[in-house]
């Protein structure tokens, strides 16, 4: 989208504002059950995604993703924190507000297995969050499960069949249809692609990036492998322990990544060429535990180019160049 007078790109309104999201989970011990620590899952995460953009949010396992994208959803209560749709804070609204609103939210779960009633056709399955609803009568309800089911390249037939008869590809090809069925504005991608063999991996993929031209979706991308980040996403957030260390666009990240953990990721992406040989940035040690975070940057345990500063001071997140957030006291 251009300004035609200034021929300079006009920036798309933000649908979701993320401000200060923090989730700590209690870790309880004794014979009362009393708390003895605190996970520290997501501290105080911002960010915002577009309409009608796809953003990845990246980083090792047990970093905090899945925890941002189910709490942004209110499917786990924040422990503080703002999230904004649309301009309605999803944290104060009641019961009944919640319900009718989560018909423009949905998510896409990483098992899909898991997430489907195996005692229930997925035809009812489908049909479940139109009957919640009280949307159009049992005929078009019908109508509309065997639309979405043709739109992830399912057939009728595979209405009456039971879970347990799909393959991984195609169970997730219902979980995308399910989430579609109430022609929701945004929706989160939780690893949907990450227990799939490659060749199922790039056909999801591609149905998702072709409904999201159909239908303006808005989606979070949450993913570990950076490789299916970059086909997919508009702009990438990457997550280490809990917070978000570095975010702009797809195109600039991979171009110019300024966060010693970023340049580590990308450093391990194979190259498709016996030729041509990346130099790896090996990272030494565990992650830290996050009952326990390290002070100062959290990375500074396991970076190659950290300073004395860095375990001293938590360096904030910043604008280092248009739209390219780091937080990092080196990254100038």
């Amino acid at each position: 989208m251009y300004d035609r007078q200034n021929k300079l790109p006009v920036r798309k309104r933000d649908l979701i504002q993320v401000d200060g999201l923090v989730k700590y989970f209690p870790v309880r011990a004794g014979l009362f059950q009393h708390v003895k620590n605190w996970v520290q899952a997501v501290d105080r995460v911002s960010f915002t995604i577009r309409e009608g953009e796809t953003l990845g949010l990246v980083g090792e396992s047990g970093c905090g993703k899945t925890t941002v994208g189910r709490t942004m959803l209110r499917l786990v209560e924040p422990t503080s924190g703002k999230v904004l749709f649309d301009g309605r804070d999803i944290f104060l609204l009641s019961e009944r507000e919640l319900k009718d609103i989560r018909r423009e939210m949905q998510i896409i779960f990483q098992d899909p297995y898991a997430s489907l009633d195996p005692r229930v056709p997925v035809g009812e399955s489908l049909m479940e969050g139109l009957n919640i609803h009280g949307i159009g009568t049992q005929q078009e309800r019908f109508d509309v499960m065997l639309d979405v089911m043709q739109k992830v390249g399912l057939e009728p037939y595979h209405a009456r069949r039971y879970p347990h008869e799909f393959s991984g590809g195609q169970r997730q090809r219902i979980g995308i249809a399910r989430a579609l069925t109430l022609l929701p504005k945004f929706i989160v991608c939780d690893e949907p692609v990450s227990a799939l063999d490659v060749s199922i991996q790039s056909q999801i993929l591609n149905i998702l990036k072709e409904l999201q031209a159909e239908y303006s979706l808005t989606y979070l991308f949450i993913a570990h492998n950076l490789s299916v980040v970059e086909h997919i996403s508009d702009r990438v957030a990457v997550m280490y322990l809990g917070k978000i260390v570095e975010m702009t666009s797809r195109d600039e990240l991979f171009r110019n990544p300024m966060h010693p953990y970023t340049q580590a990721l990308i450093s391990a992406i194979p190259i498709p060429d016996p030729h041509l040989k990346r130099q790896r940035t090996i990272l030494k040690g565990d992650v830290p535990s996050p009952l326990n975070p390290p002070t100062g940057c959290r990375f500074h345990t396991r970076c190659p180019i950290a300073v004395e500063q860095c375990a001293q001071e938590e360096p904030a997140f910043q604008e280092m160049q248009i739209d390219h957030w780091v937080a990092c006291w080196l990254a100038e």
